[in-house]
């Protein structure tokens, strides 16, 4: 896994640890740039420049 994946990983981690809601974590996560997509595979993390898929979102931040 590359440095980047990490540090997205982290950051939507934290974000997720901070926000009270889904709603509120994704609103935080469209400040830094990213966005939460909903696919057939599950949820992914999105640049919102490129509106290109970045990594999964794992299952225990998913739900």
């Amino acid at each position: 896994m590359s440095n980047d994946i990490k540090d997205i990983l982290t950051l939507i981690t934290r974000e997720r640890g901070l926000a009270v809601s889904d709603r509120e974590w994704q609103h935080r996560l469209r400040g830094y740039g990213y966005a939460i997509r909903d696919t057939d595979e599950g949820r992914v993390i999105t640049s919102l420049l490129r509106n290109a898929p970045l990594c999964a979102i794992p299952a225990e931040l998913a739900a």
